[in-house]
């Protein structure tokens, strides 16, 4: 063995002795960088967690699809005027703007069209009136049965698709796929029942309905005008942006919104979607990283603190070590070693506590996805401890390390 691997591994032996020796004082001082790095792991787990979900929840629109909904600005609100899209935007999309294919729409029902009732069984649920492109546009397939068809949208057919919820709450018995069920007073043909998709910021994905959009205008009444959401398909998404051009002026020349007025209406991909909500998710993470930095520095003082009075209170330790033959060098790996392992030991134990409050949080609220700790936090948490024993470790040990052994050996 080296000269050198002899002194790192002596020094570090020393300084495993030293902290198994003070163990309650050696677990306080690294409070506080226990509860840094739990707060920092806790934060980045949860909102990893998220973040995940939300990834895999949008994995399924496809990169091309791009979705048109109302967006009434907040003035216009205020003043009891909301925007809507109409049937008239559909088919001017359809007719009108090139570069795009399965146009759709989908609309939440009104009325009691959400009540449901299955041999005297009754169960509410959000239910939409959606095209048959709608699957395809939005990645929702059946478990059982089928989607909608294009006759079945044609010949305003009265069936329907229900989310797993659904049918776990009338307590359908057998296979759902043919029995029948009302909607309000209307009856419906069940002929086709969702995957299971799970919980989304809290909101159950299978509780949920589909009817043809067609059958829902013709039960609502051609009157009243539906709150729509336009989805279509951008054939080359390279020209996207064109598209999108294309799209704001055709929909503001329908609104007769003049220059000066702001957009009704708001376009956005699933991408823009995923880049918005991660955009949040990390800065979130890293106001949460730069507010627990404190805690950390605190910490870190404690520890160079307790280290000084520990630098005092084992003076004529350190003058027998010297007078042994220990040199300065000797002296400085010894101490830092004991501040670096300390400020790890912390980082370990707030790495697992971080973790446990992670999964306590995501288990106790409902809809929170479970929380995932990525490697990279990991290694950080744990490199950003070493970096504080060493910060905050290298003076009392340099302390340690200029006391002359004689005046060390006289110290009381």
């Amino acid at each position: 063995m080296s000269n050198l691997s002899a002194t790192a591994y002596e020094s570090l032996r020393a300084a495993v002795n030293a902290i198994r020796a003070h163990g309650m004082r050696s677990v306080l001082t690294t409070l506080g960088i226990v509860i840094g790095i739990a707060s920092v792991i806790a934060v980045v787990a949860v909102l990893q967690g998220l973040t995940a979900s939300i990834d895999k929840q949008l994995s399924g629109l496809g990169s091309n699809v791009l979705s048109v909904r109302a967006d009434t600005p907040l003035k216009e609100q205020i003043a009891g005027n909301f925007a809507k899209l109409t049937e008239t935007d559909v088919e001017s999309i359809r007719n009108s703007v090139s570069g795009v294919s399965s146009v759709t729409v989908s609309t939440p029902l009104s009325g009691n069209l959400g009540l449901l009732s299955y041999q005297g069984r009754k169960t509410t649920s959000i239910a939409f009136g959606v095209g048959f492109s709608y699957q395809e546009l939005n990645g929702v397939y059946t478990d059982k049965g089928r989607f909608f068809s294009k006759s079945d949208e044609q010949y305003r057919r009265r069936v329907v698709v229900l989310g797993k919820t659904v049918v776990s709450n009338l307590k359908i018995k057998g296979d759902p796929i043919g029995q029948y069920l009302q909607l309000g007073q209307e009856w419906f043909k069940i002929i086709g029942v969702l995957e299971e998709r799970g919980r989304f910021f809290g909101f159950d994905q299978d509780d949920q309905i589909f009817i043809p959009y067609s059958t829902a205008r013709a039960l609502q009444g051609f009157v009243s005008t539906p709150n729509l959401t336009i989805s279509m398909a951008v054939d080359d998404p390279s020209q996207q942006d064109k598209v999108t051009a294309q799209l704001t002026r055709l929909l503001r020349r329908n609104h007769k919104l003049n220059g000066a007025a702001p957009d009704d209406f708001k376009l956005e991909t699933a991408k823009q979607l995923q880049d918005r909500i991660g955009a949040i998710t990390n800065g979130t993470t890293w106001v949460a990283a730069g507010v627990v930095g404190v805690s950390l520095l605190v910490g870190g003082i404690g520890i160079m603190n307790i280290m000084l009075v520990s630098v005092t209170e084992r003076t004529r330790e350190i003058g027998i070590l010297k007078a042994l033959g220990a040199t300065r060098a000797h002296i400085l790996w010894q101490f830092l070693a004991e501040a670096v392992l300390l400020c790890l030991l912390g980082g370990v134990i707030g790495l697992a506590l971080g973790y446990g409050l992670a999964l306590g949080v995501t288990a106790v609220i409902p809809g929170i996805p479970a929380a995932t700790v990525p490697l990279w936090a990991i290694a950080l948490s744990l490199g950003f401890s070493v970096f504080v024993g060493v910060l905050f470790g290298i003076l009392p040990a340099i302390k340690a390390a200029n006391l002359h052994p004689i005046d060390a050996l006289r110290y009381e």
